[in-house]
């Protein structure tokens, strides 16, 4: 039998020993009490970045592709802080949404899993490329309930309606916010960005002048945004659009980076005051292309040159986000050393799955494959 832990200390996702410190309880102590799930191995590496046509020195990559063994990039920073308030409330159905290619989604999937927690994902339409298709038999495998939903109101209705069964079956249902972004879970790269400047200072990597990050529901880059100034890090961060659906504005990520500064200074009100502005925050449109996983030549090209690299990304966030580096390098308007923040996992995580044998799709979610959705 395991010793119980006092409440809030950290959750081994084995139930074994509490993990160690986050970057940021390292610096503020106090905020170690936040509860937390251990998904992550941390510190993720830093490293230069050697793409063809890159002047030597200009580019280094975070590679949080390595934040988990099973399944890593940008999600399981957040989700350690957001399933951890589920157990806390013994959900047992956690209920989110993204597009039928959903990384987040299958992040849920996976984690929840091993806090024996079903998730239910409503799903939107995207385009469906190869990775597509391979993220829905993940999906599949890793026991995910699927609703499809086409446009944001249906998506709306199937949420009401999933909280609605997973109530009368009494699995306690619990809401994780598209991409785990939220107060809560942006602690994950609040804590990211004292990490960096601990691998700064132990001299990883020169200070970048440019960190950039993909930018879809917005947590990675507010959290960023707001551990960097927590941090005395002095980079721009550059959030790289990559959705049309309901796409963040400035203002909406320093209202979510000021709810996770709140959140943190509950807890430590040592932390400074002052509110993240709108004006902190640099949004690159220029890649976006046709929309939301729609690839375009440019992301194309920067899958190709990351792979000769040795990095794998894919065309709907990470080889975006690269390509306006690429871009950036291109033009020669640079200031300084350039941090690409790779947050598209390395692990594949099929060798994790269950032995059961998946259920049937949804009719229409057959139908959006066989037509190539949009």
């Amino acid at each position: 039998m395991h010793a119980e832990r006092s409440a809030g200390a950290p959750i081994a996702a084995d139930r074994d020993a509490a993990p160690a410190p986050i970057a940021l309880a390292r610096r503020h102590a106090a905020l170690g009490a936040i509860p937390r799930v251990a998904f992550t191995d941390l510190p993720t590496p830093v490293a230069a970045l050697p793409l063809a046509g890159a002047p030597e020195g200009a580019l280094f990559v975070k590679r949080d592709d390595l934040t988990s063994r099973v399944y890593g990039g940008n999600k399981p920073r957040k989700l350690e802080f957001v399933l951890a308030a589920a157990r806390a409330r013994r959900a047992r159905r956690l209920v989110t949404t993204g597009g039928i290619g959903t990384h987040h989604g299958l992040a849920t999937a996976i984690f929840g899993r091993r806090l024996d927690m079903a998730t239910t994902i409503v799903v939107v339409p995207q385009p469906v490329t190869p990775h597509v298709r391979e993220q829905v038999r993940l999906l599949r495998a890793f026991g995910a309930e699927l609703l499809p939903a086409r446009g944001l109101p249906a998506a709306a209705a199937q949420v009401i309606r999933a909280f609605a069964v997973a109530t009368l079956r009494g699995e306690r249902p619990f809401w994780v916010p598209t991409g785990g972004s939220s107060a809560l879970g942006d602690i994950g790269y609040v804590s990211a960005a004292f990490e960096l400047a601990e691998q700064i200072e132990a001299g990883d990597l020169p200070e970048p002048a440019e960190i950039y990050v993909p930018l879809g529901s917005g947590g990675t880059l507010s959290g960023l945004v707001l551990g960097a100034r927590l941090a005395g890090l002095r980079a721009r961060i550059v959030g790289v659009l990559v959705t049309d659906i309901l796409p963040p504005s400035a203002a909406r990520l320093a209202r979510l980076a000021n709810a996770t500064l709140a959140v943190l200074r509950r807890r430590d009100p040592s932390l400074p005051a002052a509110p993240i502005t709108a004006a902190e925050f640099t949004i690159e449109r220029s890649q976006l292309g046709a929309g939301y996983g729609a690839p375009t030549p440019a992301a194309e090209r920067a899958t190709a040159l990351a792979r000769d690299a040795g990095l794998t990304l894919e065309t709907t966030y990470t080889a975006k986000s690269l390509a306006a580096v690429i871009e950036r390098l291109r033009r020669g308007a640079a200031s300084g050393p350039i941090l690409f923040w790779n947050t598209y996992s390395s692990a594949h995580p099929l060798a994790a799955a269950p032995a059961a044998a998946p259920a049937p799709l949804p009719h229409a979610i057959e139908r959006w494959l066989a037509e190539g959705a949009t």
